[in-house]
């Protein structure tokens, strides 16, 4: 485990409190923030629903690049579901696709972007199969839009090392490289180190992310709370602590404005920025009242403060 450190509040003039375990008090902290997590997860049908969806784009372009019958070969998770940090409402499934080496070389006797070449073709090959479903090339990805999800196919070519080539369209077109076996690999460390407290905590603030409309990638979240976790005197502690820590995580995160964060596996630096400091301030001002609450058993207007920051999925009085 990391240092520890005492979290100052921006808006108070000392150290944010220090929970205790008085049986008394905060009754309904470990069972509201369980089911908050629970009601996070996608469901059966759900993990069904986006299997399904890869499944069938994999088998497409497996037949076109390859000529076999597969629905899982030279695909893999990525993003959140590589991670294993889905959440629910569903969002966009990524995956990437690894094309066979001489398509490289065929597309480098391409004139002009080779890569927004290589993307139109892979659009080319999955409109065949889906002449019905909305589908873009964008930048790095080619977006099929499906009724329930978009999957998000990256084409890539793999290298020597175990990582990847995938396209950038910008500036004419360039290769970029990727690590996601990496980035998996590193969250799931931060994760184990943690009691299993990273994913939990991503999936909330994810959450946030959507109803308070931050402007804050969700991978940027994830290094952030990979980093906080590790540094928190609980971050490996039941939900009966989660108060404390979205509380906590807040004042970490404005601890970051135009800062740098270290993303988990890969280790690259990314600017954090600012222009999500509003909505931290305003989330951590809500969080120190709802733990304040939280504490003296006011459960109903705890719920009320916590929907604030994370929306209608935590309970109001679980």
């Amino acid at each position: 485990m990391g240092a520890t450190f005492p979290l100052i509040s921006p808006f108070s003039a000392g150290p944010l409190p220090v929970p205790s375990s008085t049986p008394r008090q905060w009754i309904a902290v470990s069972e509201r923030f369980e089911q908050f997590d629970q009601n996070l997860r996608l469901t059966t049908r759900q993990l069904a629903d986006g299997q399904t969806k890869i499944a069938g784009v994999a088998g497409c372009l497996n037949s076109h690049y390859y000529g076999i019958v597969s629905y899982t070969a030279n695909a893999l998770y990525v993003g959140s579901w590589g991670k294993g940090t889905m959440s629910r409402p569903p969002r966009d499934v990524d995956v990437l696709f690894v094309l066979p080496p001489e398509e490289h070389e065929r597309f480098e006797r391409y004139q002009g972007n080779r890569q927004s070449a290589l993307l139109q073709e892979v659009k080319g090959v999955l409109e065949y199969t889906y002449p019905n479903t909305d589908l873009r090339g964008d930048g790095q990805v080619v977006c099929v839009d499906f009724t329930t999800y978009n999957v998000e196919v990256i084409p890539a070519f793999r290298l020597t090392d175990g990582r990847f080539w995938i396209c950038d369209t910008n500036e004419g077109g360039k290769y970029k490289v990727a690590d996601p076996v990496g980035e998996a690999q590193g969250l799931e460390s931060a994760d184990a180190a943690c009691n299993g407290n990273l994913r939990a905590l991503v999936r909330m603030l994810k959450a946030w992310q959507a109803e308070c409309n931050v402007p804050l990638d969700s991978f940027l979240l994830e290094a952030v709370a990979a980093d906080f976790l590790a540094k928190s005197a609980w971050g490996r502690n039941p939900y009966f602590w989660y108060d404390w820590l979205s509380r906590d995580f807040f004042a970490f995160l404005l601890g970051k404005v135009d800062g740098f964060v270290f993303l988990p596996g890969t280790w690259q630096l990314r600017y954090l920025g600012n222009s999500w400091k509003s909505r931290a301030e305003l989330a951590l001002t809500r969080a120190i009242k709802a733990c304040d609450f939280e504490r003296e058993n006011y459960v109903f207007l705890a719920g009320e403060e916590w929907q604030k920051i994370f929306g209608t999925q935590i309970p109001l009085n679980p």
